[in-house]
């Protein structure tokens, strides 16, 4: 093993016990209700999504899961994606703790069975489309840079013949349905403003790829929508 890898590895460890241990669980931790079904099923969502698609990453594209794993040390991460991307992480993490004190202080009135459940198809929807991205695309990186020294080039099979940038779109998806599924109308205040920040970056982004990477102009023409298939 190579020295300078190793702080790679260990960075991959701590960033998988955060995403699979800590994060799925907030809202139980915050409310202390550990027989919250809804919370449940969306830690159990979230861990496999996490789980599944990186086992399958590590196969077929091993490379990139030490390119996630060192995504803010990037010297060539775009100024304004050194802002955009903590800001995406914690938006996610908002509405998981607003959804915790939603619980646990009785602010909302609960949704119906009903809509839990079709709020937690959502949500696997949702994931599991941008998991299909991240498997996908070799160069699904933290951060927005051109991955020049990883041979970086336009990926336009899977999810990328629908969308050019299905990981959001998914990602999207799937949060916008969290609160709905945890009983937690003011769990949308975080939700809708992760929304604004993850259009912003896809704009940004998209503007990027554009100018910087060969290819993706005519990438643009035949894959038209950006985000949201038939609107923008």
């Amino acid at each position: 093993m190579v020295e300078q890898d190793k702080p790679d590895i260990w960075r991959a460890i701590v960033q998988m016990v955060t995403v699979v241990l800590i994060a799925p669980f907030i809202p139980m931790i915050i409310s202390s209700q550990w027989d919250w079904w809804q919370a449940w099923a969306y830690a159990i969502a979230s861990v496999l999504a996490f789980v599944l698609s990186r086992l399958i990453v590590a196969r077929k594209h091993p490379d990139l899961i030490a390119e996630r794993a060192r995504f803010m040390q990037a010297k060539d991460t775009k100024p304004w994606d050194k802002v955009l991307a903590p800001l995406l992480g914690l938006g996610s993490i908002l509405i998981l703790v607003v959804a915790g004190l939603d619980r646990f202080y009785g602010w909302s009135s609960a949704f119906s069975t009903g809509v839990n459940i079709i709020a937690l198809v959502g949500i696997v929807i949702g994931y599991g489309f941008s998991s299909w991205a991240l498997i996908e695309n070799r160069f699904f990186s933290g951060t927005v840079r051109i991955q020049t020294e990883r041979g970086h080039h336009v990926v336009s099979t899977g999810p990328y013949r629908i969308m050019r940038h299905p990981g959001y779109a998914g990602g999207l998806f799937g949060y916008l349905f969290i609160p709905l599924l945890l009983d937690s109308f003011w769990a949308f205040v975080p939700a809708v403003l992760l929304a604004i920040v993850m259009v912003t970056r896809t704009a940004l982004e998209d503007k990027t790829l554009q100018a910087e990477l060969p290819g993706y102009k005519d990438f643009a023409q035949k894959t038209k929508y950006r985000l949201i298939p038939g609107i923008w």
